[in-house]
């Protein structure tokens, strides 16, 4: 049996100061990119009050469960004259119409303020309003029949 000898090499402080920036150049390197990547992806939400929100959370719900047993469906887009537009049809598939439709429109990165809107009926159940060009995420409200329907959608 042959036995092989090994070096042993000592362990100095040059390798330990190396480990460790290499350690926290890691750690750094992920985090600013982390870091970059969430504020350049999404502007987030800011509730001013929070403890408030969290008071009518519930209150929220049983109105969503409320506007969900509805059934009402939306169809937001942009019309030929580049106006936000929205169809609405009742649970049956019928336009609805005679009804008062406003819209916040804010844009998905907080860059622009923030667009109140009427929209008015053109056509049955198709309501539209002048929009800036660009991307904005809509947040409708629909009152019509006695009842109020929110959706929440974008349009290009």
């Amino acid at each position: 049996m042959t036995q092989q000898r090994r070096t042993v090499r000592p362990f100095t402080g040059k390798k330990m100061a190396a480990i460790l920036v290499a350690f926290f150049a890691v750690v750094i390197s992920v985090n600013v990119l982390m870091a970059r990547l969430a504020t350049s992806t999404f502007g987030g939400v800011v509730v001013n009050d929070s403890y408030l929100a969290g008071q009518h959370f519930n209150r929220w719900l049983k109105e969503a469960k409320v506007e969900q047993a509805l059934g009402w469906k939306g169809d937001l887009a942009r019309d030929g004259q580049g106006r936000a537009e929205i169809a609405l049809f009742d649970s049956m598939g019928k336009p609805i119409s005679a009804a008062r439709v406003t819209a916040i429109a804010e844009h998905p990165l907080g860059r622009r303020p923030l667009a109140d809107l009427v929209l008015h009926e053109t056509l049955p159940g198709v309501y539209a309003a002048p929009l800036e060009a660009g991307r904005w995420r809509l947040r409708v409200t629909v009152e019509a029949e006695g009842k109020v329907w929110r959706t929440v959608g974008e349009v290009l």
